[in-house]
């Protein structure tokens, strides 16, 4: 398994002290990936929350790349919390290790230690955030080049 302070670059864990993380280590499970083989794929069931250890991925909508993923990174915040399947399709592109939280393990968190998961509920919470600021500009900068106006809504 990966250690504590490798887990601390993750969004996920900010603020946990290293013996809160120790102590939510079993929860987490690991899994390898070879180039090119599908983690995630689009429309399919999910519930976890993804941690790339090493390696990079690529993530596509609708056969469309939106972005390559890799070391630091993680993918699936919607489909931990969310019970719809999984938003976009995670593929390996070089070999790659996993580390994940399903959404039953989060559950379990809860029951353990209500104090860690407030704290992973709300760092969720501000990596969700992010997100949505960053699909904002996105759609603000397609709406632009489109050369729609804001006032007319043409």
């Amino acid at each position: 398994m990966v250690d504590v302070a490798r887990l601390q670059e993750y969004s996920l864990f900010g603020g946990l002290l290293p013996d809160d993380i120790d102590r939510i280590k079993p929860f987490l499970c690991g899994a390898s990936y070879d180039a090119g083989e599908a983690i995630l794929k689009e429309g399919e069931p999910n519930g976890r929350l993804h941690f790339v250890i090493e390696g990079r991925v690529e993530v596509t909508k609708r056969d469309k790349r939106i972005v390559e993923l890799g070391e630091g990174d993680a993918f699936g915040e919607v489909e931990l919390l969310d019970v719809l399947p999984a938003v976009a399709t995670i593929r390996s592109l070089t070999p790659t290790k996993i580390v994940y939280l399903s959404n039953h393990n989060l559950h379990d968190i809860y029951k353990t230690d209500p104090r860690i998961f407030a704290m992973l509920i709300m760092n969720l919470a501000r990596e969700l955030a992010r997100r949505l600021r960053w699909m904002d500009e996105l759609a603000c900068a397609a709406r632009n080049e489109g050369g729609g106006n804001d006032q007319d809504g043409s």
